[in-house]
């Protein structure tokens, strides 16, 4: 049984996750499941089921686009890749992020 602490960090992570997405992509492009693999490193842990509605909804919203390469191992991928509007968002987010952290810190 999930605990009230379990279940808050786990909708904390949720709301997050879109801006771990567009971090990741303003390092490099990648495909999902190599974000998947460093959102588990990171100690975000998330499924395809959850990681592939958020990349639609970020390429629907100019955020993201994306090309195919064909791979050695099987089917081609699909790598994602953050546009310029991605980009002014992950600056807007990033701020946004630093003035919570600084308001909790204020707080604490």
């Amino acid at each position: 049984m999930e605990s009230s602490a379990d279940n808050i960090r786990s909708q904390m992570r949720k709301g997050v996750l879109e801006y771990c997405i567009l971090c990741i992509l303003a390092k490099r492009e990648a495909y999902a499941s190599s974000i998947i693999e460093e959102l588990k490193a990171a100690n975000m842990i998330v499924v395809e089921g959850t990681l592939y509605p958020l990349l639609i909804r970020e390429k629907n919203q100019g955020l993201l686009s994306y090309r195919w390469e064909e791979s050695p191992q099987g089917p081609p991928r699909k790598y994602y890749v953050i546009t310029d509007k991605g980009r002014a968002l992950l600056q807007e987010m990033d701020q946004a992020w630093n003035e919570i952290v600084t308001t909790i810190e204020t707080l604490k």
